[in-house]
C-alpha cells in the first residue's frame, strides 16, 4: 500500500513539473499538506480508538460476588491561600460521568484473570478516565455493594466485591478509549462528597483523605515543615440512593469500611490538609 502511494506520488510529482514547474511546485505543496494531515489525522483516530476491554469471558468472581478494581484518580494544584501571596497545596479528585446515567463515579471495572488487582486499576483509569500516574499498592479498602444498573449487574444477584486504591495523576491523556462516553470533573474533596451518591464512595473517599493527611504528615516531619491548620469538618454531604502506572508501596493498611453515620468523626482534627474549602 505504501509502495503504491509513494509511487503514484512521484508520478504526479514528474507530470507537474514536465507540464509547469511553478504549477508543479505548488502541486507538490498540496500533495505534502494533504499527506501530512492525513498521518496525523489517523494518529488521533488510532489514539482515540484503542479499544476497552469488553466481556466477562476473563472475570473474576469470588462468593457469587464479581471482582472490581478501581481509583480514585488525584492531584495537588497550587493557589494563593492568603493576600500576602502565601500559597497552598489543594489536593483534587477526578470523576467520570456514567453512560446513560446523570452521576459521576470514579473509574472502576472488572477484574480479570490475566491481570493483577492493581493492573486492572489502572487500565480502568485509562481506559475510563484517560489518565496516567502512580498507584498506591496498598488499598483504601474493599467494598461489597449492589449495582444500581440492570445492564451493570455484577454477580448472580448483582452483587460486587470492588478494591479501590489511589492513583497520583502524573499524565492526562486527550484521547482515550471510553472519551465517546465519559467525560471528565476534577473536583475538591468537599465537592466529590456532595457528589458521590453511594455509601461505598463516601467510604473510599473518607479513607483516601486520611490517606492523604497522613501522607503529608510524614513529608512534613522529613522536611521539618508544620503541617497546614486547615481542617476537614464537614464531609457529612454525600447523598446516598442506597502498564499504565506505576506502583507505590506502602506499609500503612487502610481497610476500614465506616458507616455513613460515623463518616463525620472520621475526619475531624486527625485531618490537618486543605482540601479546597
Amino acid at each position: 500500500m505504501n509502495d503504491t502511494c509513494n509511487t503514484f506520488v512521484f508520478f504526479c510529482f514528474v507530470l507537474c513539473f514536465k507540464t509547469n514547474p511553478v504549477s508543479g511546485f505548488l502541486c507538490v505543496l498540496k500533495i505534502v499538506f494533504f499527506w501530512v494531515s492525513f498521518c496525523v489525522f489517523s494518529f488521533l483516530e488510532s489514539m482515540s480508538s484503542v479499544p476497552a476491554r469488553t466481556g466477562r469471558q476473563r472475570q473474576r468472581y469470588e462468593d457469587n460476588l464479581r471482582l472490581v478494581s478501581g481509583c480514585i484518580p488525584y492531584r495537588w494544584r497550587k493557589e494563593n491561600a492568603d493576600q500576602i501571596g502565601k500559597t497552598e497545596e489543594m489536593i483534587e479528585v477526578l470523576m467520570i460521568s456514567s453512560p446513560k446515567r446523570d452521576d459521576l463515579v470514579f473509574p472502576k471495572g472488572g477484574w480479570e484473570n490475566d491481570e493483577t488487582v492493581t493492573e486492572a486499576a489502572c487500565r480502568e483509569a485509562l481506559e475510563e478516565a484517560g489518565v496516567k500516574g502512580i498507584l498506591r499498592e496498598t488499598p483504601l479498602g474493599i467494598w461489597e455493594f449492589r449495582s444500581k444498573s440492570s445492564q451493570d449487574l455484577c454477580g448472580m444477584e448483582g452483587g460486587c466485591r470492588g478494591y479501590m486504591f489511589a492513583l497520583e495523576v502524573t499524565e492526562e491523556l486527550e484521547h482515550w478509549p471510553e472519551q465517546k462516553n465519559r467525560a471528565r470533573r476534577w473536583l475538591n474533596i468537599k465537592e466529590a462528597f456532595r457528589l458521590s451518591r453511594y455509601d461505598w464512595m463516601c467510604n473510599a473517599l473518607e479513607e483516601f483523605t486520611k490517606v492523604m493527611a497522613e501522607d503529608r504528615k510524614l513529608d512534613n516531619q522529613d522536611n521539618n515543615v508544620d503541617p497546614p491548620s486547615v481542617l476537614v469538618t464537614d464531609v457529612s454531604e454525600c447523598q446516598s440512593m442506597s502498564p499504565n502506572c506505576y506502583k507505590r508501596s506502602s506499609n500503612m493498611q487502610h481497610h476500614g469500611v465506616p458507616s455513613k453515620s460515623n463518616l463525620l468523626q472520621h475526619a475531624s482534627q486527625e485531618i490537618a490538609i486543605h482540601f479546597g474549602y
